[in-house]
């Protein structure tokens, strides 16, 4: 299950296409765009964290094809590197930090809308967002396959960013907040189904293993057993 349809990202993909065939054709590198990317991601926190909520998330809205332009551009000019790899995982953390804890901050600073069980729900939501990397990182350290769960990056970025240019704080705040409440609630969930996705492949995997071993145990040790002497020998 995704929360963001296939062909609302494919679609986005296709609208973008000029701009990383002219970034290709610029030669720019791939680091470039994921450095300049995360910064304006950085801004846009700031922004939210100031209580500009409308415009930050414009903003957002705007810078967020960075997100997508290294990655795409990194393949077509052949510039992918594990470094490359390493450099924008670790910047997408940084930037998950600064919205939501941008955000975390407005409740906590804002005089109209102060709100300290949100406050609290935004932090929670970022500590979901770095789980829900950590745990694919953790998997693929493991040999393991943990690319699911019901919120991954592209529908975070979505949600962090879209609801806020259409709406701001508008009817009181509660777009937002439910968007928030939204981006909580689904990070934990797909904490908690890739935790459960390795947990069932490597349950699988030791089962497999211990019935292997089942298996040819009883083997090896009738090879290692004495002929047992025979009377008169």
């Amino acid at each position: 299950m995704k929360l963001l349809p296939d062909f609302i990202k494919n679609g986005y993909l296709k609208l973008i296409d000029p701009v990383a065939d002219w970034l290709v054709k610029k030669q720019v590198h791939p680091n470039t765009i994921t450095v300049f990317g995360t910064l304006c991601t950085v801004i846009g926190g700031i922004i939210y964290a100031t209580g500009h909520i409308k415009t930050g998330g414009w903003f957002l809205s705007v810078t967020a094809l960075f997100d997508v332009l290294d990655g795409t551009v990194a393949r077509r000019s052949n510039r992918s590197s594990t470094f490359g790899a390493f450099l924008d995982s670790t910047l997408d953390r940084l930037a998950d930090g600064f919205v939501l804890g941008g955000l975390a901050v407005f409740y906590a600073t804002s005089q109209l809308h102060h709100s300290i069980p949100l406050m609290i729900t935004a932090l929670l939501g970022l500590i979901g967002a770095f789980l829900t990397s950590y745990t694919r990182a953790r998997a693929e350290a493991l040999g393991l396959d943990a690319k699911v769960g019901l919120l991954q990056r592209p529908e975070r970025v979505v949600l962090m960013a879209a609801p806020q240019a259409l709406f701001g704080l508008f009817f009181n705040g509660w777009p937002l907040a439910i968007i928030i409440v939204v981006l909580t609630v689904t990070a934990w969930i797909t904490v908690v189904q890739r935790m459960a996705c390795v947990y069932t492949a490597t349950t699988r995997a030791e089962a497999a293993e211990a019935e292997t071993e089942a298996r040819v145990r009883p083997r090896l040790f009738a090879r290692r057993t004495p002929r047992p002497m025979l009377k008169g020998e």
